[in-house]
């Protein structure tokens, strides 16, 4: 059989994704402070998109034009008015003209009017000087640096050490390569170390938690004490909550080792912690779940997400409303607007998007919404993406980083997807509820008697819940929950 070169035509179908596709895809995974920064970004790259007033902002204006009007009428009506009246009016604003607004607002008194607080214009300080941040530990560190007498030399290596604390601390960086970062010696690195573990708070630059704990007592003058002793010679026993072998080993009461270990439960393993410049996220849900009556209502929660419009200028010049727009000109506000009006309909779609999935899910979780976690039911993906007629892959990205806000609390929508664990019935339950069970179990123990993983299994099955201990295990480590041995408490 002979080989040749031929061509031939082919009709085929294929799904093609299109920058606009992808970017639509894009959005519907994004989350609503993702979404909000993307907007802003495409606000100021694409000068077709303008933000519209919503309808707050557009009351708002109208009450601004009618009190315009209002102040238009006034003024002529005070044209009618006798020249006496205009004069007083007239001396009215001589005076507010007179007074120097700064000056007014900065001398204002904040603080009441009370005696103590009238003090003298000059020396109240102006509100620019009111103006702070939050202290850092880097910060507080540098401070009592600055004002200790250390030579130059010294202050150099101490500086580089507390540039090497983490968060909560402690020196993350080893005496090695804080020398070879200041060229000098590890014995030096050392010295200055020991220098720097005076300053507050106590416990700072630690290399672990023991030395932590201990220089927190080396400050409180108690380097001889018993919970000084237990921390260098048997922290492991601690950490294990052995105490009678403690107890034995520096021949104490049991008491006295509780008290100790009492004593050490409240020194702060975290030194730095309270100078952390995390700031505080709050979560801000993309939809509520409002019960009025007998049924649940969905609402789309559209507040903060910027109003996307045309901008009018040149959608007439596109339109050929405006003169002077050559071809170049005219290409680049086609390519332009088509690029806003997608993004404008896939803003659109993804809102559409979440809120038929919320339905979904209200319609299958009910008992949820009415009575609690206790009563969430199994669902996966494909339930949904078969009730509202889309891909399973489309329903993960819309539950991805989206928030509901329900009469139960928030959630992510996420929450409301579990695996079925099956009970002693012969139906099926919710991992979630499962899981808040055990929370609830471990909650009502007897510290001092902690339930084991398999007594968990056993009170579960007695409630119509079979599991296996692993599963126990592996939910209890989920929710954070220590093993019976370190929930053990002796007091």
């Amino acid at each position: 059989m002979a080989l040749e070169i031929r061509q031939q035509l082919k009709l085929s179908q294929q799904l093609v994704m299109t920058p606009q596709l992808q970017q639509a895809i894009r959005l519907l995974q994004l989350s609503r402070m993702e979404l909000v920064d993307l907007v802003r970004e495409e606000l100021e790259e694409n000068p077709i998109l303008e933000e519209g007033a919503d309808q707050a902002e557009e009351q708002v204006e109208g009450d601004e034009t009618a009190a315009a009007s209002e102040s238009a009428e006034a003024s002529d009506s005070a044209e009618e008015r006798p020249e006496e009246s205009l004069n007083e009016v007239a001396g009215e604003r001589e005076g507010l003209n007179d007074i120097d607004w700064q000056t007014y607002l900065e001398g204002y008194n904040l603080g009441g009017t009370t005696a103590d607080n009238y003090e003298e214009d000059e020396d109240r300080p102006s509100y620019e000087n009111l103006l702070t941040k939050k202290s850092t530990l880097a910060d507080h560190l540098l401070w009592q640096l600055s004002l200790s007498a250390l030579d130059e030399r010294v202050r150099q290596i101490a500086a580089e050490i507390i540039g090497n604390l983490s968060e909560a601390g402690y020196l993350v960086a080893t005496l090695e390569e804080v020398a070879q970062g200041c060229g000098v010696t590890v014995e030096e690195v050392e010295a200055v170390l020991a220098q720097v573990q005076l300053f507050d708070p106590p416990g700072v630059a630690a290399r672990n938690l023991q030395e932590c704990l201990l220089l927190q007592l080396r400050t409180m003058e108690m380097e001889e004490s018993l919970p000084a002793q237990i921390l260098s010679e048997c922290l492991d026993l601690l950490e294990n909550r052995k105490y009678p072998a403690i107890a034995k080993r520096f021949g104490v009461t049991l008491d006295d080792v509780l008290d100790a270990a009492r004593f050490i439960a409240r020194l702060d393993p975290r030194p730095g912690s309270a100078f952390g410049q995390e700031d505080v996220h709050y979560i801000v849900p993309d939809i509520f779940v409002h019960k009025i009556g007998d049924e649940f209502v969905v609402v789309l929660n559209d507040e903060g997400l910027p109003n996307l419009r045309i901008n009018a200028f040149y959608r007439s010049a596109l339109t050929g409303g405006a003169s002077g727009v050559d071809e170049k000109a005219g290409e680049y506000i086609q390519e332009k607007m088509r690029g806003a009006v997608w993004l404008i309909k896939s803003i659109h779609q993804r809102q559409r998007t979440i809120y038929r999935v919320t339905k979904s899910i209200v319609k299958f979780q009910r008992e949820f919404f009415e009575k609690g976690i206790a009563y969430l039911k199994p669902l996966v993906l494909r339930d949904v993406a078969e009730d509202i007629e889309m891909h399973e892959s489309t329903i993960s990205r819309v539950t991805t980083n989206k928030y509901v806000q329900t009469p139960q609390g928030l959630f992510e929508l996420k929450y409301f997807f579990n695996s079925a664990i099956s009970t002693t019935r012969g139906d099926t339950i919710a991992s979630e509820s499962v899981k808040s069970k055990i929370k609830e179990i471990i909650a009502d123990e007897n510290a001092k008697k902690p339930y084991s993983d398999q007594k968990i299994v056993e009170i579960l099955k007695q409630e119509g819940v079979d599991i296996a201990r692993r599963t126990v295990t592996k939910y209890r480590e989920m929710l954070g929950l220590g093993s019976s041995t370190e929930r053990k408490r002796l007091f």
